[in-house]
């Protein structure tokens, strides 16, 4: 991924602008420091819809046997009066609400998976995909920049999928 500029589709629940008080409100919540590529795609867009990625990966997962989507990123809303299924600060009550190990921040997902910023084993964290459900924990990729830069256009998995 080149153009970060190209990265967002659609803000659809609305979320504000990102604030240098909203980062610093969320590392301290959360106890992490957050990546500085994804501070700054957030900059661009807080959360939201993405154009359709997927990363590629080695290992099959309960999504598929050769990737996993990335159509929304998690932003970051201190305003409780904005309902948004996209907010990073929903960490907390996720990772009880499914059962999610420890020290894990929530990039995307829906309940059922997660793509997570996987902090158990250092400061600067890994990218991790989980589904609770199907007992996955599987390593992704070594950090965000890493990740980010291996996403590709989803239509590249419909394309291969048509062709089968």
């Amino acid at each position: 991924m080149k153009d970060y500029n190209d990265f967002w589709e659609d803000n659809y629940y609305n979320h504000p602008k990102l604030t240098d008080e909203m980062i610093e409100l969320a590392e301290r919540k959360l106890n992490i420091k957050l990546p500085q590529t994804y501070i700054n795609l957030l900059k661009i867009m807080n959360g939201g819809y993405t154009k359709g990625f997927a990363f590629p990966m080695n290992e099959k997962t309960s999504w598929s046997e050769n990737h996993i989507p990335l159509d929304t990123l998690n932003g970051i809303v201190i305003d409780e009066n904005i309902k948004t299924a996209q907010n990073l600060l929903d960490t907390e009550y996720m990772t009880n609400e499914w059962g999610l190990p420890e020290k894990q921040v929530l990039l995307s997902g829906n309940g059922h998976y997660w793509v997570t910023l996987d902090y158990r084993n250092n400061s600067n964290p890994s990218i991790r995909w989980i589904d609770v459900e199907m007992d996955e924990d599987i390593h992704i990729a070594n950090n965000f920049d890493e990740f980010l830069n291996g996403l590709v256009s989803d239509e590249f998995y419909d394309d291969i999928n048509d062709d089968e």
